[in-house]
């Protein structure tokens, strides 16, 4: 089995309880469509009145219903099969906020369950769709405009970051934002944001200046260090638990191109590998212009001295050289493609070498469990966030990554992709099992962090409240502030703290 030194990327998983749904017969009218999916008895009558009303306040050309092109076309865009295979009453398609606006105080006025979607790369079953409720689909949320001198880019929350970068690469510009291109701006930002950039500016999140959020009774604000503070703080790592974040203002930064390289090594220089990405990794002199899962540095130098140790390694495959933002995250895209069924799962560590080669043999057993499985991909990545990344605005985000000592952290993911739904409770078992042997070592050497990465949690795993006591109150106050009917706690799918 080959050990894979190269960037690594995707998202999450599980499945919905089957519902039966009653279609519209082809070749009828727009009209006749979607009177006879709101008459149906299988629906919630406050869903069917609810989609009536969406679709006489805001207009047919943004309520999409089964069997249209646009439904089919929100599902299919989905990054996991869990995910597109949840067909909702209608698909709500806002192209302004005050679109947004007016569908939410719809929503509160019929008490309808609702999703809300940005770029729909967070994969388990219910994230950011829903069964027998309207979906919210941003993605025509999507304008993009500098402004202060091209400092700041307004980025619509239903953009991806493949497009943004497209916008600032020609003006040697870019964000702290993800680095898969079809990942959504506003997902990724609400979960905190890993980034090429973090080493020098945090998480994507530090690096907001604004929010513009619509509240659960229909009020569009700004949350920014000025105005509703607290919920500036709240939506920095908190999630969509406040209200529906439809546009990020985001600070720029000169960048050039990049020096991405990508290499597979074979497990004969595995143990070179992890001392090598363990030293790295260490929190002492780290580069602030190194960003790997081990292979990218974000400064137009070729083959920079940080890496030479690794690039001697004798490799099964290797590309390197310069490149753009953009390119490089389109090509990281392309190692995760859409349509499979996904899970991801996560803990965090402190790096350590004994940890990481234990890590690797647990990882070597539990894929020859999963081998005979059709089209799997059973893969685990580490990013390093040493404290110049996470320290550097603890105190102004939820994430909670406070009195962390100096430690050099480790957040890992295990991202697992296959093909048959029949196997879905075998992978969902083998991967909780294996994170779970994962904690007990690193908790016996001391190494277990209790911080759950949002972006990277399985549907069980409790983000939120990893966050610690202090920050969890902090965001109940909050949530008790903008929300005190709880409008975004009850109605709203995806991650929810227990």
């Amino acid at each position: 089995m080959n050990n894979l030194v190269r960037p690594y990327a995707a998202r999450r998983s599980v499945r919905c309880p089957g519902t039966i749904y009653l279609m519209p017969k082809p070749g009828i009218s727009k009209a006749e469509k979607k009177r006879s999916v709101v008459n149906q008895t299988s629906m919630p009558e406050s869903v069917r009145q609810c989609c009536l009303a969406l679709s006489s306040s805001l207009g047919d050309d943004k309520l999409a219903f089964p069997q249209s092109p646009s439904y089919e076309a929100s599902l299919k865009s989905y990054y996991s099969a869990q995910q597109q295979s949840i067909r909702p009453v209608c698909i709500l398609l806002p192209q302004t906020t005050d679109d947004v606006s007016n569908a939410v105080k719809i929503l509160v006025q019929h008490m309808a369950p609702f999703a809300i979607r940005s770029g729909g790369h967070t994969s388990w079953a219910g994230a950011s769709n829903i069964v027998g409720g309207v979906t919210l689909d941003l993605r025509r949320l999507n304008r993009i405009d500098l402004t202060e001198g091209g400092k700041v880019v307004q980025v619509g929350a239903g953009a991806t970051w493949g497009v943004v970068y497209e916008k600032l690469d020609p003006l040697g510009r870019s964000v702290a934002g993800g680095r898969v291109a079809g990942v959504g701006v506003g997902g990724l930002t609400l979960g905190g944001g890993i980034s090429h950039l973090s080493l020098q500016h945090g998480w994507t999140c530090d690096t907001v200046r604004n929010f513009e959020v619509v509240l659960s009774d229909g009020t569009v604000v700004g949350a920014n260090a000025d105005d509703n503070s607290d919920l500036y703080f709240a939506l920095r790592g908190g999630g969509n638990s406040f209200g529906v974040v439809t546009r990020i203002d985001l600070e720029t930064f000169e960048q050039g191109l990049l020096w991405h390289a990508s290499l597979v090594c074979d497990n004969s220089v595995l143990h070179t590998t992890i001392q090598e990405f363990v030293r790295l990794s260490a929190a002492e002199d780290y580069d602030e212009y190194a960003s790997f899962l081990l292979t990218f540095a974000c400064r137009a130098i070729e083959n920079p001295p940080v890496y030479q140790n690794l690039m001697r390694l004798p490799t099964l495959q290797s590309s390197t050289g310069l490149k753009n933002t953009t390119t490089a995250a389109v090509e990281t895209a392309a190692m995760v493609p859409n349509g499979l069924r996904s899970l991801y799962r996560t803990v965090t560590m402190v790096s350590d070498e004994v940890t990481l080669k234990t890590i690797h043999a647990l990882w070597t057993e539990a894929a020859a469990q999963v081998a005979s499985i059709a089209d799997i991909s059973w893969g685990i990545s580490f990013d390093p966030v040493p404290p110049s990344f996470y320290a550097r605005h603890a105190e102004e985000n939820a994430l909670g990554l406070t009195s962390r000592d100096g430690a050099a952290l480790l957040v890992t993911l295990l991202d697992v992709r296959w093909s048959k739904e029949t196997d879905d409770a075998f992978i969902t078992s083998t991967t909780k099992t294996f994170i779970e042997k994962i904690e007990l070592e690193a908790k016996k050497r001391g190494k277990y962090d209790p911080f759950v990465y949002l972006n990277y949690a399985g549907p069980d795993q409790d983000a939120i409240a990893s966050y610690g006591a202090h920050s969890v109150e902090r965001l109940e106050r909050v949530r008790q502030r903008v929300d005190p009917a709880g409008l975004f706690t009850r109605q709203v799918a995806g991650f929810r703290s227990n």
